[in-house]
């Protein structure tokens, strides 16, 4: 088996760090692009020229025709939320032809999201922040060993008959435990009918296509959604998805070995920001919080939430690159930055009376952890059309090369916009090398 071309892109924050822009540029260079957990909570955009798609569900490389799509084991999936997706790419021009789901992954049905959303409104001002669509009880499902899988698509009486033994204990749970009605057997059936029809055809055994193309030495690009500081693991537990988000989790997800993983790419903000209930240490409150959501359009793509923003947070970058693996970064929205006088930057945490520049492994300790900051100066110019590294403004080159100190690893790529032609990509690098064809 030939890993020599694998790369595993993750996000190294909490999420909405700007993947989405960076898969579909390597994309483009790519035989394979394999979406390997979450569901349709995750939203990555892409932006060229006046094109800009919302992905949910799909991986990013399904903007490529040639490139092959896959929504992995360790995912969940909605069959009604992705047919829909599937529609809106084709009346757009999108050729789906080359998508395959597989067979393993989980479904996402409508008592799920009746569980999450009733469960956030019991928890009242203790929820989690959950996107409410049903991931969390997907997830749980799975573990409970009463879940339905893609495969379940490919028959409607199959789909019916393993419905049919799973309703009865989830319509007792929903009324007993949150008063909802419940679902009729016959009416869900052909409320998923279409779905089923849709999608049986694309569902297969993924793992098999990603060991032939990786035994082909094909370009494989492994997309994570959320980040991080979201992993049901490592993540700041219980503000966290349910699934692991970080690379190792590329392997189980889409059914390839940890030996078929060589460079794992993590992709962080210029800034940090975060979605939803949870400590945040860097978080800016004020003003400049304000700025930077308005000039960077913070608001989620897939609940249209607005972000919380806060400064660059070094303790998580050296985190996340430790329970990750990182071999490169990709700084996105640098550009954002443009026009601060000065640009803070968490360097450490002040926790009862003590400097830490460990993460707290647990909750409470977070909590009460305020951020050291080192003060960086601002530019003014405008970096959005700029190609290179060395033709960046000095001190955007000086608060780079103070994030690659503080994290430990090389910046390899750098975003100065939403567009494919904004990117900068360091020469001589791993991915200069991926984004030569051939």
């Amino acid at each position: 088996m030939n890993k020599a071309n694998s790369l595993v892109i993750v996000g190294a924050q909490w999420g909405d760090e700007g993947k989405g822009k960076v898969i579909d540029y390597l994309a483009a260079n790519a035989d394979v692009v394999a979406r390997f957990q979450g569901g349709d909570n995750a939203g990555h955009t892409v932006v060229y020229g006046a094109n800009i798609f919302k992905l949910h569900h799909i991986p990013s490389g399904i903007l490529y025709p040639e490139c092959i799509s896959i929504l992995g084991n360790g995912m969940v999936v909605n069959p009604l939320v992705l047919v829909d997706e599937l529609v809106e790419l084709e009346k757009r021009g999108i050729s789906t032809g080359n998508l395959w789901i597989s067979s393993k992954a989980h479904l996402i049905m409508a008592y799920h999201q009746a569980y999450d959303q009733a469960n956030e409104e019991l928890l009242g001002e203790n929820k989690i922040g959950t996107t409410g669509r049903g991931i969390g009880p997907a997830y749980a499902d799975k573990a409970l060993r009463r879940g339905l899988r893609a495969i379940d698509l490919t028959d409607i009486n199959l789909f019916r008959s393993r419905l049919s033994k799973i309703l009865p204990l989830q319509n007792h749970l929903l009324r007993e435990a949150y008063g909802h009605s419940g679902y009729e057997l016959n009416q869900l059936v052909e409320y998923y009918r279409p779905a089923c029809e849709r999608l049986s055809p694309m569902v297969t055994d993924t793992s098999i296509i990603l060991a032939e193309k990786m035994a082909g030495a094909k370009k494989i690009l492994f997309e994570g959604a959320q980040g991080a500081l979201l992993d049901i693991d490592h993540g700041t537990y219980p503000f966290v998805t349910s699934s692991s988000t970080v690379a190792a989790a590329a392997g189980s997800g889409s059914g390839l070995g940890p030996q078929s993983l060589a460079g794992v790419l993590g992709v962080l903000k210029a800034y940090t920001t975060r979605v939803g209930e949870g400590p945040f240490p860097s978080e800016e409150k004020g003003e400049k919080g304000d700025q930077l959501r308005e000039q960077g359009s913070e608001y989620g793509t897939t609940t249209g939430r607005p972000r919380r923003c806060g400064w660059f947070d070094a303790v998580i970058a050296r985190y996340a690159s430790r329970i990750n693996g990182l071999t490169a970064m990709a700084i996105t929205k640098l550009d954002v930055l443009s026009g601060l006088e000065t640009i803070n930057m968490a360097v450490a945490y002040e926790c009862q009376g003590k400097t830490i520049k460990d993460f707290p492994s647990d909750i409470t300790g977070l909590q009460q952890c305020k951020p050291v900051y080192e003060v960086f100066p601002g530019w003014d110019e405008d970096i959005s059309h700029i190609s290179s590294i060395s033709n960046l403004p000095g001190a955007a080159k000086l608060y780079l090369e103070a994030i690659e100190e503080m994290a430990g690893v090389p910046i390899e790529l750098i975003s100065v916009g939403p567009d494919r032609s904004q990117t900068i990509v360091k020469p001589d690098s791993l991915l200069a090398r991926w984004c030569v064809v051939g």
